[in-house]
Protein backbone atom coordinates (compact mmCIF):
# COMPACT_ATOMS: atom_id res chain seq x y z
CA UNK A 1 0.00 0.00 0.00
CA UNK A 2 2.68 2.57 0.99
CA UNK A 3 3.73 2.06 -2.93
CA UNK A 4 0.78 2.90 -4.19
CA UNK A 5 0.82 6.04 -2.00
CA UNK A 6 4.24 7.28 -2.89
CA UNK A 7 3.41 6.95 -6.39
CA UNK A 8 0.27 8.54 -6.48
CA UNK A 9 0.82 11.44 -4.02
CA UNK A 10 4.63 11.97 -6.23
CA UNK A 11 2.45 11.89 -9.51
CA UNK A 12 -0.20 14.15 -7.80
CA UNK A 13 2.53 16.23 -6.51
CA UNK A 14 3.34 17.18 -10.23
CA UNK A 15 6.95 14.84 -9.95
CA UNK A 16 7.07 13.78 -13.47
CA UNK A 17 6.91 9.79 -13.53
CA UNK A 18 10.70 9.37 -14.87
CA UNK A 19 11.75 10.50 -11.92
CA UNK A 20 9.23 8.63 -9.76
CA UNK A 21 10.01 5.66 -11.18
CA UNK A 22 14.02 6.12 -10.67
CA UNK A 23 13.09 6.85 -7.05
CA UNK A 24 10.68 3.40 -6.93
CA UNK A 25 13.85 1.98 -8.46
CA UNK A 26 12.03 1.09 -11.36
CA UNK A 27 13.92 0.00 -14.94
CA UNK A 28 10.32 0.30 -16.57
CA UNK A 29 7.89 3.15 -16.57
CA UNK A 30 5.18 0.43 -17.41
CA UNK A 31 6.05 -0.85 -13.82
CA UNK A 32 5.81 2.82 -12.64
CA UNK A 33 2.39 2.86 -13.58
CA UNK A 34 0.79 0.75 -11.39
CA UNK A 35 1.54 2.42 -8.26
CA UNK A 36 1.32 6.08 -9.20
CA UNK A 37 -2.26 6.30 -10.51
CA UNK A 38 -3.75 9.79 -11.51
CA UNK A 39 -6.45 10.86 -9.26
CA UNK A 40 -9.45 13.23 -11.01
CA UNK A 41 -8.18 15.92 -9.01
CA UNK A 42 -4.90 15.99 -11.26
CA UNK A 43 -6.98 15.74 -14.12
CA UNK A 44 -8.97 18.80 -12.73
CA UNK A 45 -5.62 20.70 -12.19
CA UNK A 46 -3.97 19.98 -15.58
CA UNK A 47 -7.43 20.81 -16.88
CA UNK A 48 -7.69 24.16 -15.02
CA UNK A 49 -3.70 24.91 -16.09
CA UNK A 50 -3.90 24.01 -19.50
CA UNK A 51 -7.09 26.41 -20.02
CA UNK A 52 -5.48 29.16 -18.46
CA UNK A 53 -2.34 28.90 -20.18
CA UNK A 54 -4.81 29.13 -23.78
CA UNK A 55 -6.60 31.96 -22.24
CA UNK A 56 -3.81 34.05 -21.67
CA UNK A 57 -2.15 33.09 -25.08
CA UNK A 58 -5.10 33.80 -26.54
CA UNK A 59 -5.02 37.72 -24.68
CA UNK A 60 -1.86 38.24 -26.27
Amino acid sequence: MARHTFGTMSLSAGIPIESIAKMMGHASIASTQIYAQVTDNKISEDMDRLIRKYQKEKAI
